[in-house]
């Protein structure tokens, strides 16, 4: 999967107050929802912002911490959209 770590090794708190205070189209999903195949795990409400056809996303790699990544994906970013 290609993607761009905007903010590396943070904790999850860091990590949504980077995508609530940095996007302007944020959306809340619960702990467990599917995007890009993977379930993103986290502190509810989790903060998923869409900018383009990019999603930007808190992601919790167990032992190494959270991060922030940006992945294209035009699908996935209008899924976020219609909240499906």
């Amino acid at each position: 999967m290609n993607y761009e770590i905007l903010l590396p090794n943070s904790g999850f708190r860091e990590c949504a107050d980077f995508i609530k205070k940095n996007f302007k189209e944020v959306y809340y999903v619960p702990p467990g929802y599917r995007i890009f195949d993977s379930y993103i795990i986290g502190v509810p409400p989790i903060p998923i912002a869409v900018e383009g056809d990019d999603v930007i996303l808190p992601y919790t790699k167990p032992c190494h911490g959270c991060f922030v990544l940006r992945i294209p994906g035009k699908e996935e970013a209008e899924r976020v959209r219609k909240g499906k």
